[in-house]
Formats: C-alpha cells, structure tokens, sequence
C-alpha cells in the first residue's frame, strides 16, 4: 500500500487537516503505510493513545511515538499549527519568513515560529543524498549586505559561500551550496568530494585552490576568465543559482545572521532541486523529518554554521 497522497489545493488541504486527529491519522498512514508493525516483534494489532501520539502493542505492551525522531517529536505547538507551517513552506514559491508565518498562524510568540521554520529547514536536508553527475559548474560568492570596502574576493564582513550545480545544457540540475571559512585547497577539494560522483566533469575558474581536483577522480576544466561576463559565459548555471539566492534572501528574509545562513542554504537548495514539483516538496518534508531526530531551541540558535 503506497503512502497516503499530498493535497494539491488550499482548499483540499484546509479538508485534509482540519484537526489534530487527521494530522496524526496522516503521520500514522505515512510511517506505516502497510499497517503498524511493532518494531520489536512484528506484531499487527495495536492499541491506539491519540492524546499521548502513541502506539501500544497488544502482545508485548511495547509503545511507539508517532512522532519520535520527527520534527514533531515531543512538541506542544499542536500538530494542525506544524501541517500548516509544513505546507506553506513547501507550496509557497518564495518561502516564507518567521514574522510572515506568525501573522498567517496567529501564534503569539516569534520563537516557537522560528523554531518551527528551522527544524522544518533542518528536514529539509537529507542525510544521505545522492551526489551531482555529469558535468558540473563550481564557483564562490560572498553573501552579505552593502558594506564598504573591498569587492570580491577577499571582501570583509561578508560570508563565503561555495556552489555547485549540475549542468544539463540549456537547464541547470540539481545544486549544493555550503558555507565556508576561506577558499583553500582543502575545503574546495572537500566540498567536492562531498557532493559530486566520482568521474564527473568539474567546470571551474581559474582559482588555485580548485587546483587539487586535478589529482582525484575528476576531469577538471579550469578556465581563467577575470571577472564579468566572461565568468559567466563559462558558468553560466552557477552565478544564476547565486544571483537567486541573492534575491531570495534580500526579497524574503531581509537579511540573515551569518551564524544561521547554512540553514537558509539547505532550504534554498531543497526549494532548487524541487521547483519543478512543488506539491512533492509537503510529503517530501514531513518525510525527511523522520529520519534526522529532534532539535532544540537551543540548538538551532546557538548552532554555529560551519558548513
């Protein structure tokens, strides 16, 4: 039996999740789309605990969250308030920020809703994706807003960040962006041994510290361009990626604290690889979350982003 379906309208949606009962009945079809199966011994039948998001078998008592290890888990903001985030996060095509979701929630406090919106972007990534393929555009920028000073590389005040997207000819694939503390060797040849299959072909700038990929399992193709539009001839798909991110954050967020922006990065890309699906990107989301574990306040705001 295959998981249950997303719904594709807002009306649909305000009739799939009116209440605390269908969100669960919803996370209880997802996780066990065949039927409940009792981890510890296989049993079927099961008593149900709604107040508590528990599932007790009926043969050796064992009871299981529906909730544990998700973005929900132990969570007192009700479930209906999650969906709703969930689903405008996904569907709405710029994003939403946590002063925007306040007002369409209604909820009181900017911290439970920008606790909710971080542990929903830190779903966002998965743990184990498939790395890039093919021929693949890398390059850097600095992310940041007006400063004086020095331009480009070697620009104060500003964070580096390092991309890489697929390139399909006319269209870009999928991407990865991280952020990082400087462009040398190591972190460069790090990021794309992280992110891209071995054997694919690494389009780059002329920059020394892309120079290693020479020595592992790419065929590298470095060009020296300058600056301009010469650069983005050559990659074209990075610096479009780049100059989205941009205004995606400028138009959107208004700005984001560098300490955080990795998070802000991991939606981007998951919002990147999912544009031609949106509707996908609410199941997607709710799914992922099962698979990364709780996270606290105190976590999100004191994480440091180091890539």
């Amino acid at each position: 039996m295959p998981r249950p379906d997303f719904p594709k309208t807002l009306p649909e949606f305000q009739r799939r999740f009116p209440d605390e009962s269908a969100c669960r009945a919803y996370l209880v079809a997802s996780r066990w789309p065949e039927g409940y199966c009792c981890p510890r011994y296989g049993h079927s039948e099961v008593f149900d605990l709604p107040r508590r998001h528990l599932m007790q078998c009926k043969a050796c008592g064992l009871q299981t969250s529906v909730t544990a290890g998700t973005v929900f888990h132990r969570t007192r903001t009700p479930l209906t308030y999650w969906f709703w985030a969930a689903y405008l996060m996904a569907t709405q095509t710029p994003g939403m920020s946590a002063l925007q979701l306040q007002r369409q929630l209604g909820l009181n406090r900017y911290e439970t809703v920008w606790t909710m919106l971080h542990k929903l972007r830190r779903a966002m990534v998965a743990p184990n994706r498939e790395p890039l393929r093919g021929i693949i555009e890398v390059d850097e920028t600095y992310i940041g807003g007006p400063e004086h000073g020095k331009r480009g590389r070697g620009a104060g005040g500003k964070a580096l960040v390092v991309g890489a997207v697929e390139d399909r000819g006319e269209t870009a694939g999928r991407v990865r962006l991280q952020l990082i503390s400087n462009s040398t060797r190591a972190i460069l040849t790090a990021f794309v041994e992280a992110n891209v299959e071995h054997g694919a072909t690494i389009k780059t700038d002329g920059l020394d510290g892309y120079e290693a990929l020479d020595k592992k399992h790419y065929c590298h193709r470095p060009r020296i361009q300058g600056s301009g539009e010469r650069t983005t001839i050559w990659l074209p798909h990075i610096h479009r990626v780049f100059s989205n991110l941009k205004t995606w954050l400028r138009g959107t967020h208004h700005g984001v604290d560098p300490k955080h922006l990795q998070a802000y990065l991991g939606e981007f890309v998951f919002r990147y690889n999912r544009r031609r699906t949106p509707m996908v990107a609410f199941q997607t989301l709710l799914g992922l979350g099962s698979h990364l574990g709780p996270t606290t306040y105190y976590q999100l705001y004191r994480s440091e982003s180091t890539g």
